[in-house]
Order: structure tokens, then sequence, then C-alpha cells
């Protein structure tokens, strides 16, 4: 019922009191973790939740900009930043900015970055200096955000699958990821690497190479690579991304993350 609601607001021009009201308390529940706008199914893979979605589009149509202080600082925008009591158990270095809405589970690092509306980031995950996480990203545990990163947004279209990052990730600083891509458990991104839709990622590992769409698999390594690519002017090289190795099962994660790249000869 109330997605149908929501659906009908959300195609007309009137948004009713009601309607107001649902779009309200699904900010509320995003905003206290209760609910997520992507979420893991058992089978490993991930269901967007429309509902919220769309939730979050209404909300900016009935906000209002006006005028949040923050200290010495002020900002002119509808969507307020989160309020910060301590009971989080999160630590929030100043400049680190986080819109309502967004979910940040307790035991995490938050250097100065910027985190918006939909976002999701669970426990123990460090976002690292001027690293971005754009709306609806869904950051696992114990994720090591690198400063620089940056992780796109998405809201529309609202069945579109979010940037996912999973669990015991490693994301090398200045990395790009973008257009819904996921990257699986563990795995290990270069610095400088870029991931869209549309970025050739091949495993070199075998003598045949394998190619994936907006996916890396769980535990791999990953740096930025060129391959040859024909055009009227003649053969150029164009970037694409290189799966080089698989993680050391044997290391422990916190190690792993910081030495992996360097035990392939790459820079982090």
């Amino acid at each position: 019922m109330k997605e149908q609601i929501l659906q009908e607001a959300f195609l007309s021009q009137n948004i009713s009191e009601e309607a107001k009201k649902i779009v309200h308390e699904i900010l509320e529940d995003l905003n206290e973790g209760k609910i997520r706008v992507c979420e893991k199914k058992p089978d490993e893979t991930w269901k967007v939740n429309e509902y919220i979605k769309t939730a979050i589009l209404l909300y900016f149509k009935i906000k209002t900009q006006k005028e949040f202080k923050a200290g010495d600082f002020n900002f002119f925008d509808k969507i307020p930043l989160k309020k910060w009591t301590g009971h989080e158990k999160v630590r929030v270095v100043p400049q680190a900015l986080v819109r309502y809405g967004s979910y940040i589970a307790q035991n995490t690092v938050l250097m100065p970055s910027y985190i918006n509306i939909g976002a999701y980031v669970d426990e123990g995950s460090l976002i690292d200096t001027w690293a971005t996480v754009g709306s609806c990203v869904q950051v696992g545990k114990n994720v090591h955000v690198s400063g620089g990163v940056g992780l796109g947004g998405v809201l529309e279209p609202v069945q579109a699958q979010p940037v996912i990052i999973e669990d015991h990730v490693f994301l090398g600083s200045r990395s790009i990821i973008v257009e819904g891509v996921r990257v699986c458990e563990s795995a290990v991104i270069g610095a400088g690497v870029v991931l869209t839709q549309s970025t050739k990622i091949l495993d070199v590992t075998q003598k045949q190479v394998k190619e994936y769409k907006a996916f890396i698999p769980k535990n791999s390594v990953v740096i930025p690579g060129q391959r040859n690519k024909s055009f009227p002017a003649g053969n150029y090289q164009v970037p694409c991304v290189l799966i080089i190795g698989q993680r050391s099962k044997q290391t422990d994660k916190k190690t792993s993350l910081n030495n992996c790249l360097r035990e392939f000869n790459v820079a982090v």
C-alpha cells in the first residue's frame, strides 16, 4: 500500500499529506539504518528497494531550501546534515559531512569526506580524506576507502543498482567507481583504477583472458591497465583494468589490505 501511494505521488505533481508522512517515516528509518536502499539476498545477489529511492526523490520535492549552520559554517540546501551525539560510536573528524538519510554504523571512522543521502556504511569501515560516497552507495564492513576515492551515486532510474562495495574491500587512493559497479568481498583495488559500466575488466591470471562487466570477483587484485584499440587514425592505447591475482587467504585481512598490492609489485 505504501509503495503504491509513493508511486502515485511520484508520477503526479500533487503529493498528498499521507504520502509526505510515508516519505518522512522512510527517511527516518533510512537515517537510522533500519532499512537500506539495496540489500544482499541469500543467493549473493543484491536487491534494489525501489520504493526507498522513490521516497528519497519525493523528499527532495517536498523539502524547501533553507540555511543550515554548523559552527562557523553555514550552508543553503534542502537536506540537513546528520547530527552527532557520540552515542553512535562513530569517529567524525571535523569537515566530515554526512547528509541526513544516510547511515553510518558504529566503529567507523570518517576523515574529512562527504557522504550523500541514501548511502550505507557498515561497521569498522574507514572513509579517508576527501573521499566521496555518493547517494545510495552501499559500503560493507571493514572497508578501507582511501583518500580521494570517488564512489558515484545514483537515484534515477529507481531500479538502477547503486555502487556496491562488499565487506573487507580495499580501495586505493584516487580510484573511481561509478554506474552501479559491484566490487565483491575482500577485493583489492589499486590506486587510480576507474570502474564504470563500460570499463573492460580483464582477468589476466590464466592463459586465456576472461572479461567481466561492472563486476569485480571476490578476492581479486586489480590495477589500471591499457589495451590496443584500432581507430581510423591508427592504433592507440585505451584504459582498462587488469585482475592480476588473488588476495592471499593466509594473510590477516588488515595486513593484506596494506601489503597485498606490494606483493604483486604494484603501488597502493
